[in-house]
């Protein structure tokens, strides 16, 4: 299955740009980003249906800023990238054991230094 996430139109193919969702209360068709997650009652639209998008006579249509061009990172997510390496790099030299009492079923791994939820720090090879 592709990463990329395609049009909900039938036999569009075209990777989606935005999504669809309909309020129903206020008779309002929102038209936003691509969501983070696909969502069951949302549909996810190329940037030419999205573009000619109408919606039922008395409805609403809200057309939030869709931004087309590709991801980049943000100053945040690098900045949180470099305190999570300097955090690494500060870690203890020997396995974090658990503290609750129940005996750990994980076994550790002779390279590993230290464990911070899934991620680990790994020993030279070298050393």
């Amino acid at each position: 299955m592709s990463p990329v996430r395609r049009c909900s139109r039938t036999a569009c193919g075209r990777p989606a740009v935005a999504t669809l969702t309909y309020v129903y209360a206020d008779s309002t068709a929102v038209l936003g980003p691509l969501a983070t997650y696909a969502e069951p009652h949302c549909y996810d639209l190329c940037s030419e249906h999205s573009a000619r998008l109408t919606a039922p006579r008395g409805w609403d249509v809200v057309r939030l800023a869709v931004d087309t061009g590709p991801a980049r990172p943000s100053g945040d997510d690098l900045e949180a990238l470099a305190d999570a390496v300097r955090e690494a790099a500060r870690a203890p030299r020997r396995p974090v054991e658990p503290t609750d009492a129940k005996p750990s079923r994980r076994k550790i791994d002779p390279m590993e230094v230290a464990r911070r939820g899934h991620l680990r720090v790994l020993r030279s090879p070298d050393s």
